[in-house]
């Protein structure tokens, strides 16, 4: 258990891009927390972003922002390769940390965030944001209470269309897209941008990953597959096959390459008694189930949840109350090991224990 404070949580922003926007909008809406410090590499970009959120101090260094900044709390919004070092320095200094997913690059990195964590008696967490989902959260306790009996069968897909499309913009001009698709500028491709939260997606209910055989692969998209600085390598589709910890199968995919769906997720848990279902297509506050009297008509009945708290809401109620908060580092530590599963079951064309 972490201290317990009841005073107002002061709240800095390390990465100032795009995401940070979110962030900063949700953080604001919270009663009981003050954004009191941004931070950037780019001090023009921190400015502009303290500017406009009228936050009253900006910093081009994570070390001059804890020298010099008074806060409590920190979340961090870099790209992914700068999530170990700056959660380091920051949980080193004892300050309570949300960290955007995935957690690291690695499970061995993610290890080291969960254990200086630890040391520190902060609250950690990462942002798993469908975790927002009143879906999701009701869905869980449904296969939690045993209404569809033992999980026998999964099927999980994060689809998105913006490299069939132009629907959220032309990626092939806008370097907030194109690092996206290159490893050497710290991507881990669609399984580590969005991946990520399909395999927490479906494991938050079912349990844990017993094994996994992966297939990725990065399609041809460019003269030379590159543009400009961006060599175009990083995976843009990925298939998983899994076996749970509970001995049920799935398959869990992912791909930037779907037209038609802008960021659907959808989640079909099949058990001895029923099957549950979501689409976030359909909605995101309710979800479909089909068991007893309907089970033996195959009819669905669909079923509304109630509203949730969302991440940033937790975060800051855990700090205040001194209780951990989910999903938390540990969680995000288990997830990457997954990832790490699969990078490993893909270079040797077999499946990975885990």
């Amino acid at each position: 258990m972490t201290k317990q404070t009841k005073k107002t949580v002061r709240l800095a922003v390390i990465g100032t891009g795009g995401m940070a926007n979110v962030h900063a909008e949700n953080f604001q809406k919270i009663s009981g927390c003050r954004m009191v410090a941004a931070c950037d590499v780019d001090g023009t970009r921190a400015k502009a972003f303290a500017e406009k959120h009228k936050i009253p101090q900006s910093f081009s260094r994570t070390e001059d922002l804890l020298a010099d900044a008074d806060f409590d709390a920190v979340t961090i919004v870099t790209p992914d390769a700068f999530h170990l070092p700056v959660a380091l320095l920051c949980l080193k200094a004892g300050k309570h940390v949300l960290c955007e997913k995935p957690l690291a690059l690695s499970h061995g990195d993610a290890k080291k965030m969960v254990q200086c964590a630890g040391r520190a008696g902060v609250v950690n967490m990462v942002n798993f944001s469908y975790r927002d989902w009143p879906c999701i959260q009701a869905v869980a306790k449904v296969v939690a209470s045993g209404e569809i009996g033992e999980v026998r069968h999964v099927e999980a897909s994060y689809l998105q269309a913006w490299l069939a499309s132009g629907i959220w913009g032309d990626w092939r001009t806008t370097p907030a897209w194109l690092w996206r698709l290159s490893s050497s500028h710290g991507s881990k491709g669609v399984l580590g941008d969005v991946g990520v939260h399909i395999v927490d997606f479906a494991t938050f209910p079912c349990g844990p990953l017993k094994e996994v055989y992966c297939r990725l692969r990065a399609f041809h998209k460019a003269p030379g597959d590159r543009i400009g600085e961006y060599k175009l390598d990083a995976n843009d589709s990925a298939v998983l096959n899994v076996e749970f910890a509970n001995g049920a199968l799935g398959t869990i995919h992912t791909s930037r390459w779907v037209a038609g769906h802008a960021n659907r997720l959808a989640l079909k848990i099949a058990g001895s008694k029923g099957t549950v279902s979501i689409d976030s297509d359909l909605s995101t506050t309710a979800f479909k189930i089909c068991n007893g009297k309907g089970l033996n008509k195959a009819e669905w009945r669909e079923v509304a949840c109630k509203p949730v708290p969302t991440n940033y809401q937790r975060f800051i109620t855990a700090i205040r109350s001194g209780t951990p908060g989910e999903a938390d580092f540990a969680r995000g530590a288990e997830v990457q090991k997954v990832l790490d599963a699969c990078f490993e079951s893909d270079a040797k064309n077999r499946s990975v224990r885990l």
